[in-house]
């Protein structure tokens, strides 16, 4: 996967697929908060859907990126620096947010809710399939990787919030957003020809 002269390993689209789907994992830790007793059936159906729609949401962001790759093709890792970053800063800004402020998040998931929890949680992954466009980046690995990041971590995410609860998705939130910001100066510095992996 090259990415400007460099190459995008598999490590960091892991660590990008890690980053993108701690909301869903959050989100999956309340749900797995509201369960009195573990449900596989219900913990699968909700890694399915935030797995699909953030393996969905790269591959449509990549499309729409291809249309305007030619016109934009010498500012392009500005672009990917900056998508990043705001992605990543938001959600290390939602990281220190007061605890009672995202409650409200736990309290209103259910089942038919579930479909707009899995589109909301993946919006950021629109940007960055954008952002694989603007740099070249074939979807298909990214992609596989992001949807199988997620399911997994959604899955897990479940299976710890009903055990211990969700005291630690701040934290996850907060990781997850510094990788981010990291992996956009990153390309930048690459395309700049400041470094090269």
């Amino acid at each position: 996967l090259v990415v400007k002269g460099c190459f995008m390993q598999i490590w960091e689209l892991v660590l990008i697929g890690i980053s993108l789907s701690m909301d869903a994992f959050a989100i999956a830790m309340c749900r797995g908060l509201e369960m009195k007793k573990f449900n596989i059936k219900h913990a699968l159906v909700i890694a399915l859907f935030f797995g699909g729609f953030q393996a969905l949401m790269p591959f449509i962001g990549w499309l729409l990126g291809k249309q305007f790759e030619s016109y934009i093709t010498s500012f392009d890792h500005w672009i990917a620096f900056v998508l990043l970053g705001i992605i990543g800063g938001k959600m290390i800004y939602d990281s220190f947010q007061h605890e009672e402020i995202k409650a409200g998040v736990c309290e209103k998931l259910h089942v038919g809710q579930l479909f707009l929890m899995a589109v909301a949680t993946s919006i950021d992954a629109l940007a960055v399939g954008i952002t694989f466009a603007f740099l070249g980046t074939e979807i298909g690995t990214p992609v596989a990787l992001i949807g199988g990041i997620t399911f997994g971590l959604s899955l897990v995410g479940v299976i710890i919030g009903n055990l211990v609860g969700a005291k630690f998705k701040n934290k996850a939130e907060l990781v997850g957003g510094i990788v981010l910001v990291l992996m956009g100066v990153k390309i930048l510095l690459e395309h700049l020809g400041v470094i090269c992996f």
